[in-house]
């Protein structure tokens, strides 16, 4: 049974793995659900750049490095180990919660007509409701995996 401590790493990793699997879907020419993104991302996706098409599958590989990274604060290490470990995962955190909510506020700025942004409605729907949510619920996941390992092996370190 996962121990209750643990569960926010377990969750982080398999955010990040689906989140990986969409990119390298995308990256191997898979269309399904990318309207929803919309804008200049949706349109280089349907032409398929060779360029734009490299980043998606970097983006599918450092996801999944996201992940294997949280799997690391499964266990114990030194005690420098351990704060670089912490660290990381917080900043890391910090970071796509921050990303998701900037561009939540962007988003809901454009709907109400005081930012210009060349996306559709469709997109901004997805973007609000489900895209940039997404965004910081992973950024949410790593702070807890964060504080957690902090509570565990920083905080306890023998």
């Amino acid at each position: 049974m996962i121990q209750s401590k643990r569960i926010y790493i377990y969750v982080g990793f398999i955010w990040c793995f689906l989140f990986a699997l969409m990119s390298f879907y995308w990256a191997a020419g898979g269309m399904l659900g990318a309207k929803s993104l919309g804008g200049l991302i949706y349109k280089k996706a349907v032409e398929r750049e060779s360029s734009f098409i490299a980043i998606v599958w970097f983006t599918g590989f450092i996801k999944l490095g996201g992940g294997l990274f949280l799997l690391l604060l499964l266990r114990k290490w030194s005690k420098i180990t351990n704060c670089v470990l912490y660290f990381l995962s917080l900043i890391g955190g910090i970071f796509l919660s921050l990303y998701g909510l900037l561009n939540f506020i962007s988003l809901i700025l454009s709907s109400i007509g005081l930012l210009s942004l060349q996306i559709d409605n469709f997109a901004l729907r997805w973007r609000l409701f489900f895209w940039e949510p997404f965004w910081m619920i992973g950024g949410v996941l790593f702070i807890l995996s964060a504080l957690e390992f902090k509570k565990t092996n920083i905080l306890n370190h023998k």
